[in-house]
């Protein structure tokens, strides 16, 4: 069965062990930010060093496997290609909303995302790259296949799938994580972030959905000018 948004996370190839190292690593980077070392994440941990090195590389390998692990955490339900309706379509878009803003809002990713922005061109590490290489842009890796096959199935009218994106992230977003990334104390719960997502979604289906396009006027040239005739006709001219 063809299947879109079905990408392999690192959650299904990671153990259980290694997912609570890179928990014990993001508990580090909300406490500590930037003096994150592999020794301190091995404390925390309780495992050597070695291990870190063996499963992780250097400290941007670790760094990439932790933003790896909290981006997996934004889950995006496979459609059936063939099968896809609307309510599939909508219960799969919902779900990476919530789950997104979910992420976004806790304070794991608050303190990893202000780090990378301290981080972004100062020289220190590639954190900022690897936080968008393996983040925002993982994220659209996993969706867009969705956007598609909604096209596919005539559902979605739209002409390029990453324009399609940034705009559905932007209606999800909305200034949330700006607001969280500069301290306003947000208070997002289930509800409201069920509401938010389940908004963000129809916001979306009104400005992409096959059977919401706005008509567009008629025009024809007179006298070196265009007359614009909406399509339910004009009273003629007496």
């Amino acid at each position: 069965m063809l299947q879109a948004g079905a990408e392999i996370d690192s959650s299904e190839t990671l153990t259980e062990r290694q997912q609570a190292v890179l928990d014990a690593a993001l508990r580090l980077l909300v406490e500590e930010g930037d003096s994150l070392t592999m020794t301190a994440v091995a404390r925390r941990a309780s495992c050597s060093k070695e291990t870190l090195y063996k499963w992780f590389g250097d400290r941007d390998g670790l760094l990439t496997a932790t933003v790896q692990w909290q981006a997996s955490k934004v889950r995006v339900a496979p459609v059936d290609r063939k099968g896809l309706d609307i309510a599939s379509l909508t219960a799969s878009l919902e779900r990476f909303a919530s789950d997104w803003l979910k992420v976004i809002s806790s304070d794991t990713s608050i303190a990893l995302n202000r780090v990378a922005v301290g981080h972004a061109g100062s020289g220190k590490d590639d954190l900022g790259a690897i936080v968008l290489q393996n983040g925002r842009f993982a994220l659209a890796r996993r969706l867009k296949p969705v956007l598609e096959a909604g096209r596919e199935a005539g559902l979605l009218d739209f002409a390029d799938a990453e324009t399609a994106f940034r705009t559905f992230f932007g209606l999800v977003a909305r200034d949330v994580q700006m607001r969280l990334l500069l301290g306003d104390r947000l208070e997002l719960t289930e509800a409201t972030i069920g509401g938010d997502a389940a908004r963000a979604t129809q916001q979306f289906l009104a400005l992409h959905g096959a059977n919401n396009r706005p008509l567009r006027p008629q025009s024809r040239m007179i006298s070196g000018q265009v007359d614009l005739k909406s399509e339910s006709g004009s009273k003629s001219k007496r």
